[in-house]
C-alpha cells in the first residue's frame, strides 16, 4: 500500500475552516458591490421548497416524540432504509460530523480528498491520527475510513460496489446524492460496518434550517440519538422536514430543473474560458488560470463564488436560480 503523509495537528488546524455563504466577509472585501449580492458560493439549492403553514404549536411547545417519530418514518421512506430505528435525525448533518469522532476510540482515520475540510478537522480535534489520502484505495490498513460521496467539490462518485468492499469502519457523507440514481447510496442496504450521513437544506434549499441524517445499525443510532439529546430537532423543522421528504413529485420536477440548469451553467463557464473539472447536480467544479481574477472582477460585481487556497486555479459555482441570475453571472463573465 501506497504511504500518505499524516498531518501533525497544528493550533492553525483548530482554527475555523473556511466555508462558502459568508456573506459577510465578502461585503466587507466589496464594500461598493451592488445589492443584493447573488451568492453562488455554495452547493444549495437555489429554489427552495415552499413553505406552507406551520402550526404555532410547533412555535410554542416542545417537540413531541411522536413528532420526531413521524419524520425519521417518513426520511426511513426517502432514504430506502426499512428500518427507522436506524435513522438519527440532528439539527444538520454538521453535528453528526463533530459528534461521530467524541464517540470512537482513538483511531487511524483516512479521509478521502480533497474533500469537505470539516471531516478532517472534526476527527483529529478529537485526538485521531488523521491522513488525507487521495484513493479510497489507500484507506486499507486504517480503522475508519471517511469518504464524501459525490464528492464536495470535485464531485468524484464512488460506486456502492467499491465501498462494500471496505471491511473496517466506514463513514460515507452523502450530502450531494439525493439527484442521483439510488443505486449509488449506501443506505438502503446499509453495510454493517458503515455509516452514511445525509443532508436535507442542500437539496431542498432550506440550510438555515439545520436538518440532517444519519442513517447506522440501531444500536449506533441510539447512542448517536442519546448524545444528541432530547428536543435536538426544533418543531418547524420537523414539521417542515417531514412535510419535504415525503413530497416525491417535487424532488423530481426539482431534478428535472438542475439538469437543465446544470447544463446551462457548463455551457456558460466554458464560453466564458473555464475548464470544467467535475460537480453535482448542485455545483460546477471549473478551472481557470486567472481565477483570482475572476473572483475579484465578479465580487466587484456583487457576485460570490467559492475559491480554493490549496488550489488557486479552482473555482466552484452554484446554480444561478434564476433568469435574472443567469445573465447576470454572463455579464460579469463577460459573455
Amino acid at each position: 500500500m501506497a504511504t500518505a503523509t499524516v498531518k501533525t495537528a497544528t493550533a492553525k488546524q483548530c482554527e475555523p475552516v473556511l466555508h462558502g455563504g459568508d456573506l459577510g466577509a465578502v461585503r466587507r472585501r466589496f464594500p461598493q458591490a451592488p445589492e443584493p449580492w447573488l451568492d453562488l458560493s455554495t452547493g444549495i439549492n437555489p429554489v427552495a421548497y415552499p413553505l406552507g403553514a406551520i402550526a404555532a404549536e410547533a412555535w410554542s411547545r416542545l417537540p413531541g416524540r411522536a413528532d420526531e417519530e413521524a419524520l425519521r418514518a417518513v426520511a426511513a421512506e426517502r432514504f430506502g432504509v426499512r428500518d427507522r430505528a436506524m435513522i438519527v435525525a440532528a439539527p444538520g448533518t454538521q453535528a453528526l460530523i463533530q459528534l461521530l469522532p467524541r464517540l470512537m476510540a482513538k483511531a487511524r482515520v483516512a479521509v478521502v480528498g480533497p474533500t469537505y475540510e470539516e471531516h478532517e478537522v472534526s476527527w483529529r480535534r478529537q485526538g485521531h491520527d488523521v491522513t488525507v489520502v487521495e484513493e479510497f484505495a489507500r484507506t486499507d490498513g486504517c480503522d475508519v475510513a471517511v469518504v464524501v460521496n459525490p464528492d464536495n467539490p470535485t464531485g468524484r462518485l464512488l460506486s456502492a460496489t467499491e465501498l462494500r468492499t471496505r471491511q473496517a469502519m466506514l463513514v460515507v457523507d452523502e450530502a450531494f446524492i439525493d439527484f442521483l440514481p439510488t443505486t449509488a447510496s449506501l443506505a438502503g442496504d446499509l453495510p454493517s460496518n458503515a455509516i452514511v450521513l445525509r443532508s436535507f437544506g442542500k437539496t431542498y434549499g432550506l440550510a438555515g434550517l439545520r436538518l440532517g441524517f444519519a442513517v447506522a445499525q440501531p444500536d449506533l443510532a441510539a447512542r448517536l440519538r442519546e448524545e444528541l439529546g432530547p428536543w435536538a430537532i426544533s418543531g418547524p423543522a420537523l414539521a417542515i422536514g417531514t412535510a419535504a421528504l415525503a413530497d416525491t413529485a417535487w424532488l423530481q420536477s426539482t431534478a428535472a430543473r438542475l439538469k437543465d440548469d446544470s447544463e446551462r451553467l457548463d455551457a456558460l463557464l466554458t464560453k466564458a474560458g473555464f475548464a470544467l473539472l467535475g460537480g453535482t447536480p448542485l455545483f460546477r467544479l471549473a478551472q481557470h488560470e486567472e481565477a483570482a481574477k475572476v473572483v475579484e472582477r465578479l465580487g466587484r460585481q456583487g457576485i460570490h463564488v467559492r475559491a480554493f487556497p490549496h488550489q488557486p486555479c479552482w473555482l466552484r459555482f452554484g446554480l444561478p436560480g434564476s433568469d435574472t441570475a443567469f445573465r447576470r453571472l454572463a455579464i460579469a463573465l463577460g459573455i
